[in-house]
């Protein structure tokens, strides 16, 4: 493994793998998590940006979880507010929960004056109350879980999520779809129906089943900042 910004999208990764090239990138490259966090939102954003300009997408609601996919989500918002998009970030789960680089990320959005929403495990089950968080936004973004899910939903995610899939928007997942399995591509209960996946680094294992393309629909590979090899 090396520095580099080239990226081999022949390259797949599994769950494990990708738990190993963080730890090596941070302990043994001394990249700080924060910066890796950092070069992922920025470049989701670069990414997708020719497609929602050209959509006329305005404003943009971004469902964070209480990990590290949540805190990528916080990134986006700011670089997306920094291109003059309007965003919402709703955290959903316990905000006490969150901590390291997400929670850095947290309160330079929240320092930032940026729209934040916190619904907990109540509301997630509530349809209605879902309706009316993403109400007034053009497109969703899935930040809630990542690669490191395993074991089945519980309900009130479930709920979450077939209410986000129920919205009639968008969704653009930040590097996997939340509640589809990193290494089989099966949904864990269920999946966010994703019109356009943006994942790190690699290919996922799981995203190249043909049983996956219904969550994942256009998959994309963005750098952190290394690239494996």
């Amino acid at each position: 493994m090396i520095m580099a910004d080239k990226l081999d999208e022949n390259i797949v990764m599994t769950r494990q793998q990708v738990r190993d090239f963080d730890k090596w990138a941070i302990e043994s490259l001394k990249i700080p998590g924060v910066v890796l966090m950092e070069n992922a939102g920025k470049n989701f954003v670069d990414i997708i940006m020719p497609d929602i300009r050209e959509s006329g997408v305005k404003k943009i609601c971004i469902f964070c979880g209480t990990g590290n996919n949540g805190g990528d989500g916080y990134v986006i918002a700011r670089h997306l507010e920094n291109n003059n998009f309007r965003t919402k970030a709703v955290i959903v789960g316990d905000i006490e929960k969150i901590a390291g680089d997400a929670k850095t990320n947290l309160e330079i959005i929240r320092n930032m004056g940026l729209k934040i929403e916190n619904i907990g495990t109540v509301e997630m089950t509530s349809e209605s109350k879902i309706a009316e968080v993403m109400r007034g936004f053009d497109l969703i973004i899935d930040a809630i879980f990542g690669t490191g899910l395993t074991g089945q939903l519980r309900p009130e995610y479930q709920c979450l999520i077939n209410a986000i899939n129920s919205a009639g928007r968008d969704i653009f997942a930040v590097d996997i779809p939340s509640g589809l399995d990193c290494d089989t591509g099966d949904p864990l209960g269920c999946a966010i129906k994703a019109k356009r996946t943006i994942t790190f680094v690699a290919m996922k294992q799981g995203v190249l089943n043909d049983s996956a393309k219904q969550y994942t629909g256009k998959v994309d590979v963005a750098s952190i900042g290394i690239a494996v090899k």
